[in-house]
């Protein structure tokens, strides 16, 4: 059985763990992919291209303000992610790590929004020809499995008190 304590540390370990590869991977990117052009990893499928995200996910901008709104965005995220793995059942690890991934994440983007006014540091392009998803970074990748991984452990923590509020109406019916 795990402390809540083992799992405050669970969180942090995955979220510092995100940060520290997010950041030593855009430092890498920013020295190595400029100014030359695209390396292609995996043919046209995957390639290493250096851009700078001044909007959120997809290029989302919202003006001149958009820095500073995605950066309270991102703290907010930060305190509310630790919150929720905080209060959440020492044994649920899918949870502790979810949100360790999230906010490892929200801090890798946060941290370079603070460093530059020229956005975020975006490295990882993947589609074929024309057709791509927009680049992204490790961050990036660490939100999106996260929120994933996130969903489907408050999906599992419903379903179980459903289970558990059926067996509890069962047993009240039960009149032996």
């Amino acid at each position: 059985m795990r402390s809540a304590a083992e799992s405050r540390r669970l969180f942090w370990s995955v979220a510092l763990g995100l940060l520290l590869a997010d950041i030593v991977s855009k430092r890498v990117a920013e020295r190595v992919l400029l100014p030359i052009p695209p390396v292609e990893v995996m043919g046209d499928w995957l390639q290493l291209r250096l851009v700078y995200n001044q909007g959120a996910a997809f290029g989302l901008h919202l003006g001149p303000w958009s820095r500073w709104i995605f950066l309270l965005i991102a703290i907010v995220a930060v305190v509310l992610l630790y919150r929720v793995a905080r209060n959440s059942s020492p044994r649920d690890l899918m949870r502790q790590i979810a949100c360790g991934l999230v906010a490892g994440g929200a801090a890798g983007n946060l941290i370079d929004r603070v460093r530059s006014a020229q956005g975020v540091v975006d490295f990882i392009d993947v589609g074929v020809g024309a057709t791509r998803w927009p680049t992204f970074n490790v961050a990036d990748m660490g939100v999106s499995c996260g929120a994933i991984a996130l969903a489907i452990s408050l999906w599992m923590e419903d379903a179980r008190r459903s289970r558990a509020e059926a067996a509890a109406q069962s047993v009240s019916r039960d009149p032996a």
